[in-house]
């Protein structure tokens, strides 16, 4: 077993003894706590704390302990609770990844932490940032995994939780060790060791000299190995966490071969294999069986090697359902018994069959593993350009029109009878064109246009477009909204308040006064062609709208009578008469103070 994978299993491991700020999973506390949930007679953060537990400690049925935290992510949005918010999202990430669905546990971690810092909670920040960061260790993401863990331990160093930190300390330094810079593992594990010792939790203390004994294996201090392996193994014998031991009586093992001492490293493999059969724990059975296999081979027991050789394969296989491999296995093993007279050469043919097989097998695992890479790379790169071309077309159309058009293909006209448009335009912005140099005049325009854009977006106007150095604009589509007027003549003060701040400012660009007008009617709207798709509006309303700008005053605004109508209840206007325009005829018009 090579040590990224046993670094591997321990972090895991580790991860699930602190998912949840250090404390134990009880799933007959979650068997009790189901009664209460069933009787359905608590509510607010009651009902809250009860979903929390449900999801913390249901182990034995993960779909079970993710519905209670989606349950817990849906009342803590409505009662508008973000520390339990923060919770449900930190609960479904976990049990997430533990189904092995890596993707929407990072969002889920994501969502819990945003929902923490809200709540601030220095805590609950911290843990989540830990669990992104193992997120992206065990997807070989070393840059992205220790950012996170870096960020994880300085929020938790604030917050002064001595397990909490020292449980990223020491997870940090599984992403070193992972990464073969054992100088900052070994650095990480003391670290976080001193911590565990100074509150004397005997879990983390066992984990961190099993991890410091690791480090020093690798780095060939076999002395220090073994003295901090066996204090490992002494501490979780006692807190009778198995998992881990059985890894590191292999790790015991794999030093006493190297020092040449044949038994001691055979008894440590047979504890490991004692162990990982009296607790079902597979990949253990699994690995020790291949471990004593390879001893008694070194010793040249080639009956004895094969038979764990055997075993291996089958346990493997029970979790990689790879059973061609075994049937092999079991077919020499039958001929051994039929033939005993070639005992001998039988099982040397054998044995180079057997190479040929794993050779084969790694070959078509690599080949298979570079498909699911390359396919995967392929989606990543889909996925990124689909959300990119969608925020193009939405900046492009409102999002409703943009739905319509992806699902059908085009966009029908839609009628809307109560529409407020609204125009803008520069004065005298063609006497500044004259004399003044088109880049400067160009950046100016998109001054303007984006403080124009931040203020539409904010009371849920619909950009139209921008012609020239005018600027149009309407609210009530393409989704109707009875405060279309309102919301326009709030828009329209914020402009002229926007332009009016800008006018004498002290920089590079050109400034403007500005006019605006505003209608309300009814308009037809939808998008045309084939290319370069626009959403327009089109009618009467328009038109008028346009030229209640024309007629506008500098730094005014100029209603409609129909605008002037619906909003003359919220806001002071002045009444300018009724005044001919080109087309029209008399008008009544109104500007607002």
């Amino acid at each position: 077993m090579n040590w990224k994978r046993k670094a591997y299993y321990l972090l895991i491991s580790f991860f699930c003894m602190t998912i949840h700020y250090g404390f134990a999973q009880d799933q007959k506390l979650a068997d009790s706590l189901s009664k209460i949930y069933k009787a359905d007679t608590l509510r607010g953060v009651a009902r809250m704390e009860l979903l929390r537990n449900l999801a913390f400690n249901e182990v034995n049925d993960l779909q079970l302990a993710l519905k209670y935290s989606e349950q817990l992510i849906s009342l803590a949005g409505k009662e508008g609770n973000e520390f339990y918010l923060h919770q449900g999202y930190f609960q479904k990430g976990n049990k997430k990844r533990l189904l092995g669905d890596m993707e929407e546990a990072l969002d889920a971690y994501f969502k819990s932490g945003e929902a923490a810092r809200k709540a601030k909670s220095l805590k609950g920040e911290g843990s989540v940032y830990g669990a992104i960061a193992d997120i992206y260790s065990i997807s070989n993401n070393h840059n992205n995994a220790m950012l996170y863990y870096n960020k994880a331990i300085a929020t938790l160093r604030q917050f002064k939780d001595s397990i909490a930190l020292a449980s990223a300390i020491s997870n940090a330094g599984d992403e070193f060790l992972n990464n073969k810079n054992y100088d900052s593992a070994l650095r990480y594990f003391k670290e976080s060791g001193l911590i565990f010792e100074k509150v004397n939790y005997l879990m983390g203390k066992g984990y961190s000299k099993g991890n410091i004994g690791m480090v020093y294996a690798n780095i060939g201090a076999k002395e220090l190995a073994e003295r901090n392996l066996n204090e490992a193994i002494q501490l979780l014998s006692s807190l009778e966490d198995y998992y881990p031991i059985c890894v590191y009586l292999i790790s015991m093992s794999d030093i006493y071969q190297e020092k040449g001492d044949h038994q001691t490293a055979l008894n440590y493999a047979q504890r490991s294999l004692g162990l990982a059969k009296k607790y079902g724990l597979k990949e253990q059975i699994s690995d020790a069986n291949l471990k004593l296999s390879e001893l008694y081979e070194k010793a040249g027991n080639t009956e004895a090697s094969l038979k764990y050789y055997k075993d291996h394969i089958i346990y493997r296989d029970s979790v990689n359902n790879i059973r061609s491999v075994q049937k092999m296995a079991d077919l020499r093993t039958d001929y051994e018994v039929a033939q005993k007279q070639v005992e001998v050469d039988l099982l040397n043919q054998e044995k180079r069959n057997q190479h040929i097989i794993v050779l084969s097998l790694l070959i078509i695992l690599g080949l298979a593993s570079i498909i699911l890479v390359t396919l995967y790379w392929f989606y990543r790169i889909i996925s990124k350009e689909k959300k990119r071309s969608e925020s193009l077309l939405l900046n492009i159309l409102p999002a409703e029109t943009a739905r319509e058009l992806k699902r059908y293909g085009k966009v029908e006209a839609v009628k809307f009878d109560q529409v407020t448009v609204l125009f803008t335009d520069f004065v005298e912005f063609s006497k500044y064109a004259e004399y003044v140099e088109p880049e400067q005049l160009v950046r100016s325009i998109d001054f303007y246009f984006k403080g124009f854009d931040e203020i539409t977006t904010k009371y849920g106007l619909e950009k139209i477009k921008t012609i020239g150095d005018s600027y149009m604009c309407a609210c009530g589509l393409p989704t109707a909204n009875h405060a279309h007027a309102r919301n326009v003549v709030q828009a329209a003060r914020e402009m002229i308040e926007l332009v009016r701040t800008e006018l004498h400012a002290p920089d590079t660009l050109s400034h403007f006064d500005i006019r605006i007008g505003i209608h309300t009617g009814p308009v037809v709207a939808g998008i045309v062609g084939i290319k370069k798709w626009q959403y327009d509006i089109w009618g009467d309303t328009v038109n008028i709208a346009s030229r209640m700008e024309s007629m506008s005053q500098h730094g005014r605004i100029n209603l409609s009578e129909t605008t002037y109508n619906e909003i003359k209840n919220e806001f002071s206007c002045e009444y300018r008469g009724e005044i001919e325009v080109k087309n029209r005829g008399s008008l009544k018009m109104y500007f607002l103070n």
